[in-house]
């Protein structure tokens, strides 16, 4: 993959340690996410997923409230966030996916992996993320920053925020 820029976990470290008791899945075909869609109940079907794309190209999905870390043991990502599907006369087929992980901060130039691995299963799925969160570290005070509206002000201490994502690699 040569867009395989790797995402550690830059979330709280008390997650990290929870790595039992997630049903999630490692989605090998659209056959197999199908059969596990199938055992959603009615409420988690209205809900986006949580997702990532570990460095094997693999997509890992669980409910909206597992944490992105636990669906692969604490390892870097490839592609972290939440995505939504819905059933239509050919399949299941994606209609919402975003890079919406604190934990992992992913920037949104991570598509290809996501795109590549829902290709890999032969499910379809937008062009690009339909939501994109960009991400910043503050150089000052270290929070962890969402942008909003362009503004990169970091919303702890009202530091500037670097224009480029800057979370460290592990």
């Amino acid at each position: 993959m040569q867009h395989a820029r790797r995402y550690g976990y830059v979330g709280p470290p008390e997650l990290r340690g929870r790595m039992a008791g997630v049903d999630a899945v490692a989605v090998e075909t659209a056959a197999a996410l199908a059969r596990w869609l199938a055992e959603r109940d009615r409420g988690e079907l209205v809900e986006p997923f949580t997702f990532v794309v570990a460095l094997d190209g693999g997509l890992r999905l669980a409910s909206r409230r597992s944490e992105h870390v636990v669906l692969v043991g604490g390892h870097d990502v490839l592609a972290a966030g939440e995505i939504a599907f819905a059933l239509a006369g050919s399949g299941w087929h994606v209609v919402e996916v975003t890079n919406q992980s604190t934990g992992y901060c992913p920037d949104p130039d991570c598509w290809p992996a996501v795109g590549e691995a829902l290709d890999r299963i032969g499910v379809r799925h937008p062009d690009d993320f339909t939501d994109k969160v960009t991400f910043r570290r503050c150089p000052a005070c270290g929070e962890r920053n969402v942008v909003r509206d362009d503004d990169f002000t970091c919303a702890q201490c009202d530091s500037a925020l670097p224009a480029q994502w800057n979370f460290a690699p592990n």
